[in-house]
C-alpha cells in the first residue's frame, strides 16, 4: 500500500511539474529574436572558418595549379565535388547556429534555429536588393580586368546553380531547426532532473 501511496505522490508532482513548465511556455516560449541572431551570427562565422578550411584544402592539394586543357576536362567532377563539399559546410554552419539559437532560448529550438536561418536569408536578400539598387558603381568585381571563364555552357550552368540553390537553402533550413531542436535538449534534460 506504501508502494502505491509513493507512486501517487510522483504522479501528482510530476503532473505540477508539467503545469508549471507549461506555464513558463506560455510566458516565455514563442520566437526569441535575440538567440536566432545570435545563432546567425554564430552560422556566418562557422561558414567562414569551413569555407577557408575548404579553400586551404584544395590549395594544398594542387587544385589552384590546374592547367586551363585539365581544367576543362574535369571541371564537371571539381563541379559536383566543390558544390557538395560547400553545400556540407554551409550545413555543419547552420547546425551549429541552430543549436545556439536553441540553446540560447528555453523553448521552441527548432523555431530559434529557423530563425538563425531566416536572419542569413533576409541579410542576402537586402544586399541583393541594394546590390540592384546602387548598380555597378559599388560592384568591386566588375571593376577589376581579370574575369574567370567557366568552361562550361551556360544552359547546364544555369540549371547547375538552380538545383545548388535550392539544395543549399533546403539543406541549410533543415540543419539550422534540427540544431536548434539539438540545442533545445540541454533544457529537457535540466527539467528532467528537476
Amino acid at each position: 500500500m506504501a508502494r502505491d501511496e509513493g507512486r501517487v505522490a510522483d504522479s501528482g508532482t510530476f503532473e505540477r511539474h508539467e503545469a508549471g513548465r507549461e506555464r513558463q511556455r506560455d510566458e516565455f516560449g514563442g520566437f526569441n529574436i535575440g538567440a536566432a541572431f545570435f545563432g546567425w551570427l554564430v552560422a556566418l562565422g562557422m561558414a567562414a572558418l569551413l569555407t577557408a578550411i575548404l579553400s586551404a584544402l584544395g590549395a594544398a592539394l594542387g587544385f589552384t595549379s590546374v592547367s586551363p586543357s585539365e581544367a576543362t576536362q574535369s571541371a564537371g567532377t571539381i563541379g559536383i565535388v566543390g558544390g557538395v563539399l560547400l553545400l556540407l559546410a554551409l550545413m555543419v554552419a547552420y547546425f551549429a547556429g541552430g543549436y545556439v539559437a536553441g540553446r540560447m532560448s528555453r523553448f521552441d529550438g527548432g523555431r530559434q534555429g529557423f530563425g538563425a536561418w531566416a536572419f542569413g536569408i533576409i541579410l542576402t536578400i537586402i544586399l541583393a536588393v541594394l546590390g540592384a539598387i546602387l548598380g555597378s558603381e559599388f560592384n568591386v568585381l566588375s571593376q577589376l580586368n581579370f574575369q574567370p571563364q567557366v568552361p562550361i555552357d551556360t544552359g547546364s550552368l544555369a540549371i547547375g546553380g538552380i538545383i545548388a540553390l535550392v539544395a543549399i537553402l533546403v539543406g541549410t533550413a533543415l540543419a539550422a531547426i534540427f540544431g536548434g531542436k539539438a540545442g533545445e535538449r540541454y533544457h529537457r534534460k535540466v527539467d528532467r532532473v528537476g
